[in-house]
């Protein structure tokens, strides 16, 4: 899992960054001083996981929460748990309370390990996707969709509100989904066409994603575009 640590206090900085390095399965990506700092890098990179503060100056970890459109998984790290109720309307993952010891900070990576494990999808009908996670069935609309991308032997579904794994191929994915909603612009990307924002040479907009365009999908995307 990609981590991203985000905290103004140096001591517990280094301390969360210690404890994701020394665990296997978790590697750390970026460190970020500020919420705002957070905010600039989670606009060009994605994470699995944050470790997020949640009293810093200018922005606070929880304005940064309500601020982000694909969440990844939340672990709060913060020295006041009365944070704790408020956080969990954003569906964060666990909450640390500082100082963090690593027994506690294990038991909330194992959490998030248990989230992250890949879905299978079900089935596909009257334009809902069923995915199982764990033993729930969950029903997606794919009206919710934005796009689809390939993560090795994963795809991941994003939503507005969350980011499902699961075990397929992009092949798989695009002959399951509505023909007429959804159209493939690269090998790695599959997008819904009314979410798309704007188009300019190889790049298309999806919500805040900017989404590449190869030259072998171009020409029928520009077709279909037309005929909207």
């Amino acid at each position: 899992m990609k981590c991203l640590v985000v905290d103004d206090d140096k001591i517990s900085r280094e301390l969360i960054c210690e404890c994701v390095n020394e665990t296997q399965g978790l590697v750390l990506e970026g460190v970020c001083k500020s919420a705002i700092e957070a905010s600039n890098y989670l606009s060009n990179k994605e994470v699995d996981l944050i470790f997020l503060d949640v009293e810093m100056p200018k922005m606070s970890g929880l304005e940064l929460l309500k601020s982000l459109n694909n969440k990844p998984q939340v672990i709060l790290v913060t020295a006041k748990e009365k944070y704790a109720v408020e956080a969990f309307e954003y569906e964060i993952t666990d909450y640390l309370v500082k100082p963090v010891n690593y027994g506690r900070f294990i038991k909330a990576v194992d959490r998030a390990r248990k989230q992250n494990k890949p879905s299978k999808i079900e089935s596909i009908n009257d334009g809902h996707i069923f995915i199982k996670t764990d033993s729930e069935l969950v029903s997606v609309g794919t009206s919710e969709i934005l796009w689809v991308e390939a993560l090795g032997d994963y795809m991941a579904f994003i939503t507005p509100t969350k980011k499902f794994i699961v075990l397929s191929t992009m092949k798989n994915i695009e002959d399951k989904l509505p023909s007429n909603e959804f159209i493939r612009v690269h090998r790695s990307y599959l997008v819904r066409i009314d979410k798309i924002k704007k188009i300019s040479e190889d790049i298309i907009l999806v919500e805040n994603k900017m989404i590449p365009v190869s030259k072998l999908y171009k020409k029928d995307l520009l077709s279909r575009l037309t005929t909207l």
